[in-house]
């Protein structure tokens, strides 16, 4: 089973992707921050992660590159509210980039592309 990690500071949102994924047959596991993503990223085993960029502290573009550093070859898709960070330097080293929407259906493209199905 792959395994996906949605890190954001929105708990509502976690929630709803976290449900959203593991009915599509994927593991799935949150972090509400990037400190807590990258203490997951160096002890499990991921298949992707989700990243939101905007969050108290250690925003997601800071948190990028070093669960790069942690983890050769892990995806990484940026899912923010905010379009204008597509441009930056920064998020080029994400897989995919998809802006948050209530519809998760090219988030759910993006990740089946990446790393495939979940199980059925």
């Amino acid at each position: 089973m792959k395994t996906i990690l949605v890190v954001d500071d929105d708990l509502n949102l976690r929630n709803l992707l976290e449900e959203e994924l593991r009915e599509n047959g994927y593991q799935v596991l949150v972090a509400g921050n990037a400190m807590e993503a990258l203490a997951i990223v160096q002890n499990q085993p991921l298949d992707l992660v989700i990243l939101d960029i905007r969050m108290p502290g250690m925003d997601g573009l800071e948190a990028l590159p070093r669960m790069l550093g942690l983890k050769e070859g892990l995806k990484v898709i940026l899912h923010t509210a905010y379009s204008q960070y597509k441009e930056s330097f920064m998020s080029w080293a994400a897989d995919a980039y998809v802006v948050k929407s209530a519809d998760i259906t090219e988030l759910r493209a993006k990740i089946s592309e990446l790393i495939g199905a979940g199980q059925p």
